[in-house]
């Protein structure tokens, strides 16, 4: 049989979690740049609301659009983790999935507007429907996995009807605004569940490292948004001379600010300690909805900042400034939440956090006074301290950390 009449049909079976060199493969990174088309499209409509001065009306339909891309990922990410066999069904399936990321990205702008969720909809279906087949398709060739992944199908398809059920009802103005959003809190509740209770018997495995790669790479996606605002600017400080100084401060600022949270996110080997505590791997993956929404919602608080230098944009320079610095304080109070754990002792002192977090959270008011531009600068600068401080206090604890995980290598733990 030759190479390429293996890969045609695959048995569908778990593999290794310490497989070594596990990377992230050519389909995976494919898959991925669907999802550069649909973070972009949900960055670019809550920027449109930042920028009008409605920032807090655009953040619920950012939030919800987000978790459909997010959770999609997601969940496309662990289960390629476990059963990855790269033979035609799996990669005709992966397709299929890719398909629905594009029909939700086109969905975005009328979701965040009117809202109209319906393409919105059928692109997390057609996601959804392709994810219950790759878990049929374990039931039946993975014996030891097919308790977990009868679970899985079975607690995709109920909650998928259940979104069916939210987007008629919501479509057909059967819920009022208040209830519409309890009841899609309570289905992202059930989605979240599912992998908890499906995993229950025993649970899939997932490769440390891969993990880890994996989601470094979604976090680039989303830091491309914010670099893509600091171009804007750039771009911009060429064609109107007259804002030059503002847009190159701005653009600037702004590519210190991403690269300060770039540091901060790398600072730790992720790979490491999801493989020491993969009990806490929930946790980890979970929290990351929080980190991956403030990276966006980053990207579009920038974009905001750059149309309001030298365009008559509604909103005022202080709420621009909150939709940079809030969610760079979040990201930092988030690395820090769950990197924690999975470490066994703090990523970087609590004080770090802390203090950082204040004084980025108190410098949008002087926006008033001082313009967005020199605030933006602010909130960078003081995220590049914090990263400061928190290499210098984890690189006086770095020899300890390399003296256990040496021991526990020689002791055959890991």
């Amino acid at each position: 049989m030759s190479p390429l009449d293996a890969r045609v049909r695959v048995r569908m079976t778990a593999r290794s979690i310490d497989e070594p060199n596990r990377t992230s493969s050519n389909l995976e990174l494919l898959f991925d740049l669907t999802f550069v088309v649909a973070v972009a499209a949900v960055t670019a409509q809550f920027s449109h609301h930042i920028a009008d001065g409605r920032g807090l009306a655009g953040l619920v339909p950012f939030l919800q659009i987000f978790f459909a891309v997010w959770w999609a990922w997601m969940n496309f990410t662990w289960f390629a983790s476990a059963y990855d066999t790269d033979d035609v069904a799996y990669r005709l399936l992966t397709m299929v999935q890719m398909g629905g990321v594009l029909v939700l990205a086109a969905g975005v702008p009328a979701a965040a507007e009117h809202p109209d969720y319906r393409a919105v909809g059928v692109g997390y279906l057609i996601m959804r429907v392709a994810l219950v087949a790759q878990w049929l398709r374990v039931a039946v060739e993975d014996p030891p996995g097919r308790r977990a992944a009868l679970r899985y199908a079975a607690g995709i398809g109920v909650a998928q009807a259940g979104w069916l059920v939210w987007l008629a009802t919501a479509q057909a103005g059967g819920l009022a605004a208040s209830p519409q959003l309890a009841f899609f809190v309570g289905l992202a509740a059930l989605e979240l569940a599912v992998p908890r209770w499906a995993e229950r018997p025993a649970s899939i495995n997932w490769h440390p490292h891969h993990i880890a790669e994996r989601y470094g790479l979604f976090t680039l996606i989303l830091f491309g948004e914010s670099v893509y605002a600091a171009t804007n600017g750039v771009r911009g400080a060429f064609e109107r001379a007259e804002a030059m100084g503002p847009l190159i401060v701005v653009a600037g600022g702004g590519l210190i600010l991403l690269f300060a949270l770039w540091w901060l996110y790398f600072l730790a080997p992720a790979g490491e300690g999801l493989s020491e505590r993969r009990h806490l791997s929930f946790l980890w993956g979970y929290g990351h909805y929080g980190v991956f929404a403030s990276l966006a919602a980053l990207g579009a608080g920038l974009e905001a900042a750059v149309e309001q230098i030298g365009d008559h944009v509604r909103a005022a320079p202080v709420g621009v400034c909150y939709a940079v610095a809030i969610p760079a304080a979040l990201c930092v109070v988030l690395l820090w939440t769950i990197y924690t754990p999975i470490l066994g002792e703090p990523l970087f002192h609590p004080a770090v956090v802390v203090c950082g977090v204040i004084v980025v959270l108190i410098l949008p008011p002087a926006a008033s006074r001082t313009g967005a531009p020199a605030v933006v600068a602010a909130i960078a600068t003081v995220c590049v301290l914090t990263a400061i401080l928190a290499i210098v206090l984890s690189g006086r604890r770095s020899p300890q950390r390399e003296g256990r995980t040496v021991l526990k290598t020689e002791d055959g733990i890991r």
